[in-house]
């Protein structure tokens, strides 16, 4: 089983600073409504809870459209 590292940081209400092995990310939002994730590896997330048991996720590379 490989070994993995992951820690998460509230910084403000709403804002979280994520860290794990190969990069680092900022993810701003909480509560209803959307949250997005930029990371050092240049992703970009866009999440949203919606009702029940579905979820909307978009996530797009640095360069890609």
């Amino acid at each position: 089983m490989p070994v993995t590292f992951r820690k998460s940081f509230r910084i403000l209400p709403g804002v979280r600073l994520n860290i794990n092995r190969k990069s680092l990310s900022l993810t701003l939002g909480k509560g209803k409504g959307p949250r997005h994730t930029y990371s050092s590896t240049g992703r970009r997330t866009t999440s949203m809870d919606l009702p029940g048991p579905f979820g909307y996720r978009r996530t797009t590379r640095r360069g890609d459209r």
